[in-house]
């Protein structure tokens, strides 16, 4: 019943784990269970994980779900700007020529100085990143 899995996902969005296929292709029931757990994204319908306003409402519960994002998403600079600010490991799922942008870099070493790991190699020397993963 629809209007139950709504219901479950408002209160625990993992709960669209136990939801009938067609359901976790619905993009409300989805939007419903990211909004309350971000990592909720990893038991959407694939198409759904491409669709960039719910990917957005997913990492910026849970910057980690930049990882069940579609590739094409993962190189969105916007995107990936909210999944680092949220948590700074998420900048080992962004395409890699956002590990190379410093604006990005610097966001997620702002969250977590251990980001920096996964810089592109010559962020990984730069001064100012090195300080501030400090």
């Amino acid at each position: 019943d629809r209007e139950l899995v709504l219901e479950a996902v408002r209160q625990n969005g993992h709960a669209l784990s136990f939801a009938a296929d067609p359901l976790k292709a619905d993009r409300e029931v989805v939007l419903e269970a990211v909004r309350q757990n971000g990592h909720a994204l990893s038991f959407a319908a694939d198409p759904l994980k491409a669709d960039r306003e719910l990917v957005l409402e997913a990492v910026r519960k849970d910057g980690h779900a930049l990882s069940y994002a579609a590739d094409p998403l993962k190189a969105d600079r916007e995107l990936v700007l909210e999944a680092v600010r949220q948590n700074g490991h998420a900048l080992s799922f962004a395409a890699d020529p956002l590990k190379a942008d410093h604006e990005v870099v610097l966001e997620a070493v702002w969250q977590n100085g251990n980001a920096l790991e996964w810089a592109a190699g010559p962020l990984k020397a730069d001064c100012e990143l090195v300080l501030e993963a400090v």
